[in-house]
C-alpha cells in the first residue's frame, strides 16, 4: 500500500495524470503541516485517553508525527502530488516510519474535519501576524503624528484646498481605518473559536470521543455544535479575505494620497532615496513605485475575496472538492496583504513632510473662508445662510485682487461688511483656524495631543 492510494481497494486502474495534477493541493496546503501534525497529535491523545487505540500504538504515531515535523523543519521531506494533500503525505510518510500502527491515526475523523481544524488553526495564527503588521504600522503614524502636531497643511476635499488642518490630524486619520481593521481581525479570531475535529466527514462518528478536550488542547474556545455546518463552514475564510481586502483599501488610499503629495504638483512629502526608484530614460526621476505597488496590489486582494465567495455561492450543504482551492486564495491574501503592510511601515517610516509648502498651500484656495462666515455667526448674530453669503462675497473681492484673504486690509473686508473691528483679522490665521476646531474629534491641537495620548495606550 505505500505508493497506492487510499481507496485503491474500492477503485481500479491508475488515477488520470491530468486529473492527478489539478486534484492535487500539496503544493498549497503543505503550508499547513504544522497544524495537521498538532491537531493528529491531540487526536490520537485523545484516542488513548478514551481507549479507542492502545497506549503503545498512540506513543508510536506521536512519535512518528514529530519526526515528520522535524525531517519538515529541515526541508528533508519530499512531498508527492499523487498523495494529493498534506494530510495523506504525512499519513503515508507515517506508515513508512511506524508500519501498521499508522492506520489508527485515522480512527474517528474525516479529511473532511481535519482539513477544517487545520485551516482555522492556521488562520488564527495568521491573523495574529496580521494583526502584529498592523500594531506596527499604527504605531509609526503615531510617531509621526506627535513630530508633526503643529504642522499645518491644506485639508482637501474634491482634492481642492478645503480648510487648514494639523498634519498630525491628517496622519491618525489612517490610524482608525487601521483600528477598525484590527478589531476585525480580532473579532474574526472570536468567530472562527470553534472546533471542527471530530465532526468526521459531516455526520459525526460512533466512536467514543472527546469533542471538548480536542478542543480545549487545540486552543479553541469549544466544539462545533453540528457536524454537517462544521466541515461545510468556510465563513471564517470569507471574513479573512474580507478583512484583508478592507485592510489592503485602507493602505491603497494612504498610498494614493502619499503618491499624490510627493508629485511636482502637490510637493508636500518626500521619501528617502531608499524606498524610491528611478528611471530607465529619464536621469532626473525619483519615483515612488512602493507606493504604487501597494496601490496596486490591492486588487490582488479583491480577487481573492470574489474568488472565495463564487466558490461558495453554489455548494449544496457539506464538503465538495471546490473547497480544495480555498486555501491557496487565503495564503495569497494572507500574503499579499502582510507585504503590503511591511512596505506601507518603510513608506511611513521614510516620509519627510515638507511644512513650507504645506503651510504656503494652507493658505491658498481661500481656506479660512468658513471662519470668516461662522465668525459672523458667533459675534454678529447673522444665520448660517446669511454669512455664508457674505463670506462668499469677500472670496470673490480677493480672488478678483488676486489675494489671499489674510492679505486683506480691515478696510478691504469691511466693503463686504461693515461692521466689524481688527479682531476679525486674526481668523484668517490658518494655525488659528485649525487650533480652533476644538470639538471632539477636531483638528486642534490640544485635540490632536489628547488623542495621541489615547492611541498610544491602544497599541502598547
Amino acid at each position: 500500500m505505500k505508493n497506492k492510494t487510499v481507496w485503491a481497494n474500492r477503485l481500479k486502474g491508475k488515477t488520470s495524470l491530468s486529473f492527478q495534477k489539478i486534484g492535487s493541493s500539496i503544493n498549497a496546503d503543505k503550508r499547513l503541516y504544522e497544524q495537521d501534525i498538532a491537531a493528529s497529535i491531540v487526536h490520537t491523545k485523545m484516542l488513548v485517553k478514551q481507549k479507542i487505540i492502545g497506549k503503545k500504538e498512540g506513543s508510536k504515531i506521536i512519535n512518528g508525527l514529530k519526526k515528520i515535523k522535524s525531517q519538515i523543519d529541515k526541508g528533508k521531506f519530499k512531498f508527492q502530488e499523487k498523495f494529493e494533500d498534506i494530510h495523506l503525505n504525512i499519513e503515508k510518510k507515517l506508515f513508512e516510519l511506524i508500519g501498521p500502527s499508522a492506520g489508527f491515526l485515522h480512527t474517528a475523523r474525516s479529511r473532511n474535519d481535519q482539513v477544517v481544524t487545520d485551516f482555522k488553526l492556521w488562520i488564527k495564527k495568521s491573523s495574529k501576524e496580521t494583526i502584529a503588521n498592523i500594531n506596527s504600522l499604527m504605531k509609526i503614524l503615531i510617531k509621526k503624528a506627535e513630530k508633526n502636531i503643529d504642522t499645518v497643511m491644506p485639508g482637501l476635499t474634491h482634492l481642492k484646498n478645503a480648510q487648514p488642518i494639523s498634519f498630525a490630524h491628517y496622519l491618525l486619520s489612517y490610524f482608525e481605518m487601521l483600528k477598525r481593521d484590527k478589531k476585525k481581525f480580532e473579532n474574526n479570531i472570536k468567530l472562527l473559536d470553534e472546533c471542527p475535529l471530530g465532526s468526521a466527514a459531516l455526520a459525526g462518528t460512533s466512536y467514543k470521543i472527546d469533542r471538548n478536550y480536542t478542543s480545549r488542547q487545540l486552543g479553541f474556545k469549544k466544539p462545533t455544535d453540528n457536524s454537517i455546518d462544521s466541515v461545510a463552514d468556510r465563513d471564517f475564510a470569507v471574513d479573512f479575505l474580507y478583512a484583508s481586502a478592507l485592510c489592503a483599501m485602507h493602505l491603497s488610499r494612504l498610498a494614493e494620497d502619499f503618491i499624490i503629495f510627493n508629485s511636482n504638483a502637490f510637493n508636500l512629502i518626500s521619501f528617502d532615496d531608499s524606498i524610491l526608484t528611478g528611471s530607465s530614460i529619464m536621469p532626473q526621476k525619483k519615483n515612488p513605485d512602493p507606493a504604487e505597488l501597494i496601490r496596486g496590489r490591492v486588487g490582488l486582494n479583491y480577487g481573492n475575496l470574489n474568488s472565495m465567495l463564487t466558490i461558495m455561492k453554489g455548494l449544496p450543504m457539506s464538503y465538495f472538492k471546490d473547497l480544495q482551492d480555498d486555501k491557496k486564495l487565503v495564503f495569497d491574501g494572507f500574503d499579499t496583504l502582510n507585504d503590503s503592510l511591511v512596505l506601507s511601515l518603510e513608506l511611513v517610516s521614510s516620509m519627510k513632510p515638507n511644512k513650507k509648502n504645506m503651510l504656503k498651500m494652507a493658505n491658498e484656495g481661500f481656506t479660512t473662508a468658513t471662519d470668516f462666515a461662522d465668525y459672523l455667526v458667533k459675534e454678529k448674530k447673522l444665520t448660517f445662510r446669511e454669512s455664508y453669503a457674505v463670506a462668499a462675497k469677500l472670496v470673490n473681492y480677493a480672488e478678483k485682487k488676486n489675494k489671499l484673504l489674510s492679505e486683506l486690509s480691515l478696510q478691504e473686508i469691511m466693503k463686504i461688511y461693515k461692521n466689524l473691528d481688527k479682531n476679525v483679522l486674526k481668523i484668517f490665521d490658518v494655525n488659528n483656524s485649525m487650533n480652533s476646531k476644538k470639538s471632539y474629534g477636531g483638528t486642534s491641537t490640544a485635540n490632536v495631543k489628547s488623542m495621541i495620548k489615547k492611541y498610544k495606550k491602544e497599541v502598547e
